[in-house]
């Protein structure tokens, strides 16, 4: 029990601390922005705020679970973000290609654990 909870609060604060970079420094996210997608700079900020609502929510038992279907379905959205920024590398040339490209299947392991919180 003790560790499902630090779990827990360990993916609040790096959804908190994740969502905050959205607004702190919005750039880097603008430039994985697919150009198909409108208001890419809104969507930055709304992805940012849902972000932080999502972290904060997983600390309260009322909204808990509601929460954690949000970061669910939130890193599932923003997915094709992440396959752009592997797709146009070139937004994104001082990272090293294989990390880019591995970071499109590490969302699965983070999508498992927003989704172990789920349930009561």
């Amino acid at each position: 029990m003790a560790t499902r909870m630090i779990g827990r609060i360990v993916l609040a604060v790096v959804f908190v601390i994740a969502g905050s970079l959205h607004f702190l420094i919005p750039q880097p996210y603008l430039r994985i922005m697919p150009p198909s997608l409108p208001a890419p700079l809104a969507l930055v900020y709304i992805s940012g705020a849902a972000e932080i609502l999502g972290g904060f929510g997983l600390l309260i038992s009322a909204t808990r679970i509601f929460a954690a279907w949000g970061l669910v379905v939130l890193l599932i959205a923003v997915l094709p973000a992440n396959i752009h920024m592997a797709v146009d590398h070139s937004v994104f040339a001082s990272i090293p290609l294989w990390a880019v490209w591995l970071r499109i299947p590490l969302q699965l392991p983070l999508i498992y654990w927003a989704w172990l919180y789920t349930r009561p």
